[in-house]
């Protein structure tokens, strides 16, 4: 069973075969139930009909004798305040429901049915108290059945009251078959039978089709994917439908995640390859040097072995870092004083100065890892320095729910259109490709990335003093 609705196209169709079944059931017990209400009503009028004709003739003072009681073959019975039959249809057989068995009439005392003078109850069967002529307005309905003249039939029966001029309480029964409410709810009933199964067929055969139609793009996307994947070719795209609904909405958010997977992965061989060549240089001058040591004691350089391996430290600690970055690691949620922080990083650097801005400055706090935030502001003053001519200046303060750490220098400063371009990482300005100092292009990335994963952004401006102005600006505590 899991099999057969495997697909979205068999549980759509599915599920829309059992909701216009259910819906065909509820209309069609409805109209059932309206049409046998609206044919049970109709025989009951035709039936109160032929009753309050009888009950005509009596009112008038019509015999018994001389009622018309045989129209349309229906069956009517005279019963007076006792419950004796006085008079019946001719060809009635047999008939229940209306509380009187009998079928042919007893003989009046009086002979002709017109009643005698004496004193009569006025109170009928029926609660109302009426007067000699007068027939009663109430009418009760009952179910029964009745044979005339051989034929068998279910028949609604009303009764009316009435009193005849001899003053006798009387209650005319007269019978409207139901045949006919059968034969309509049965074949009402028959059509539904053969007519339902047939629409739920075509409900599903049309589902089907309409689903099919529908997912035909999403099938084909499904392709090219899998192409995709056995290929490893991301510079393939879906395909998009012309259509602008949901699966093509899908199928364009499929090439922005593909596009920004091809991104990622080009972004990592860049770094792999741009890793590979700047552990290069160190390395083969560390070899260099060893193997010179090694065939010449006497030629070691020392010094330069120790700044090789320095640097070869410095570039391992740094792929280390932003691989963690780019693994997704989450920061720690210590509370940091940044102001005490730039205080602390400037220490050991000449010519950098720290000021706290407003009256709060003092301790300017935000939630993060300190030693990523200490990296951040390391990276940023090195560069500030490398790049300055005589002074470096740090300010910290408050902007709203946000800390500010804004490293200035008085250097050349950064053109504008480099001041995205030095966050990538490897990147070197041509003023700053020099070696010397162990540079990989790799410290205001890392400050970037560190920035972004503790929620904050970190820009690059014109300082006051015409150099570069770096702004970080973090999430207060």
């Amino acid at each position: 069973m899991s099999r057969l609705l495997g697909s979205v196209r068999a549980r759509a169709t599915l599920g829309a075969t059992l909701v216009v079944a259910v819906a065909l059931v509820a209309a069609g017990t409805a109209v059932l139930l309206s049409l046998r209400s609206n044919l049970l009503g109709e025989a009951g009028t035709q039936a109160e009909r032929s009753a309050r004709e009888v009950a005509t003739e009596l009112a008038v003072g019509t015999p018994y004798a001389e009622l018309s009681l045989d129209v349309d073959d229906r069956p009517v019975q005279v019963v007076d305040e006792d419950g004796g039959l006085v008079a019946a249809s001719e060809d009635l057989e047999r008939i229940s429901g209306t509380g009187v068995d009998a079928v042919r009439p007893q003989p009046s005392p009086t002979g002709d049915g017109d009643g005698d003078d004496g004193d009569s109850d006025d109170d009928d069967d029926s609660g109302e108290s009426l007067e000699p002529g007068e027939i009663g307005e109430r009418t009760t309905v009952s179910d029964g059945s009745a044979t005339i003249d051989g034929d068998t039939e279910d028949y609604r029966f009303a009764a009316v009251p009435v009193q005849n001029r001899a003053g006798d309480d009387l209650t005319v029964y007269a019978g409207a078959p139901l045949s006919a409410e059968h034969g309509a709810v049965n074949t009402a009933l028959t059509v539904m039978l053969i007519g339902f199964p047939l629409l739920l067929a075509v409900v599903g055969w049309v589902t089907w089709l309409v689903t099919g139609r529908a997912l035909r793009p999403v099938a084909g996307i499904r392709r090219e994917m899998a192409a995709i994947t056995a290929s490893e070719d991301l510079a393939r795209r879906v395909p998009v439908p012309g259509t602008h609904d949901e699966v093509a909405r899908l199928a364009s958010t499929t090439n922005r995640t593909l596009a920004a997977l091809e991104s990622s992965v080009e972004r990592q061989r860049r770094f792999v390859a741009d890793a590979s060549h700047e552990l290069r240089s160190p390395i083969a001058s560390l070899r260099t040097q060893l193997e010179v040591a090694a065939a010449h004691p006497e030629l070691l350089d020392l010094d330069g072995a120790v700044e090789d391996t320095v640097r070869l430290q410095r570039l391992a600690a740094d792929l280390l870092l932003l691989a963690r970055l780019d693994a997704g690691e989450r920061p720690a949620d210590a509370r940091v004083d940044l102001a005490a922080l730039a205080r602390e990083e400037a220490g050991g650097r000449s010519g950098v100065s720290v000021r706290a801005e407003g009256d709060d400055a003092g301790e300017v706090t935000v939630a993060g890892s300190r030693g990523q935030l200490g990296r951040v502001l390391a990276n940023l003053l090195d560069n500030a320095r490398r790049h300055a001519r005589s002074a470096v200046e740090v300010s910290v303060r408050r902007d709203g729910d946000a800390a500010v750490v804004a490293v200035a220098d008085d250097g050349e400063g950064v053109p504008v259109a480099d001041r995205e371009r030095i966050f990538e990482r490897f990147v070197r300005l041509d003023a700053a490709r020099s070696r010397d100092d162990g540079g990989a292009g790799l410290g205001l990335a890392i400050a970037r990335d560190v920035a972004v994963r503790h929620g904050g952004t970190l820009t690059v401006h014109e300082a006051p003093a015409g150099g570069a102005l770096f702004e970080l600006r973090l999430p207060g505590a």
